[in-house]
């Protein structure tokens, strides 16, 4: 009689494992395509990623590079003060983006330009995504708009 109760709870164990990992497996193959890493341009010049990968890459808007070209195509340098990329992205651009400002993309690095499915731009003079300020300040280039010069 106590082997069978024990035969049975060691089965529900093995059931509830397998129903675990099976779960786990499942929700990670739904997401595999809602996971987007973020990287700064020198992190995308030094280690360039397969033209596959979808990623997303911040920084400030490269002055004297905003290319407004035929229809809706817009070609511009995104810049973390070490190291620059060119961007490509066809669709409307934000309200607020602008040269000098903080932007964020998604896309794909193809052929050494980062073709982008979509563009985030600051929504306010001083906010700036925090990825942005990381790499910004890795590369010593952001300055705090909140602090005053004495």
């Amino acid at each position: 009689m106590k082997s069978l109760k024990k035969q049975r709870r060691i089965q529900v164990i093995i059931v509830a494992a397998i129903a675990l990992a099976l779960s786990t497996a499942l929700i990670g193959y739904a997401m595999r395509d809602g996971i987007n890493f973020f990287r700064s341009p020198s992190q995308v010049v030094a280690e360039p990623p397969t033209a596959s990968e979808v990623f997303r890459i911040g920084g400030l808007v490269e002055d004297g590079t905003l290319v407004r070209g035929q229809g809706e195509t817009v070609t511009f340098a995104v810049t973390d003060g070490g190291a620059s990329v060119p961007v490509s992205y066809t669709g409307v651009l934000p309200d607020l983006f602008e040269e000098g400002q903080g932007m964020v993309g998604t896309g794909k690095y193809v052929n050494g330009t980062f073709v982008a499915t979509e563009i985030l731009a600051k929504h306010d003079e001083t906010y700036m995504p925090k990825e942005v300020v990381d790499a910004l300040k890795e590369q010593g280039v952001y300055q705090d708009p909140n602090e005053t010069d004495s």
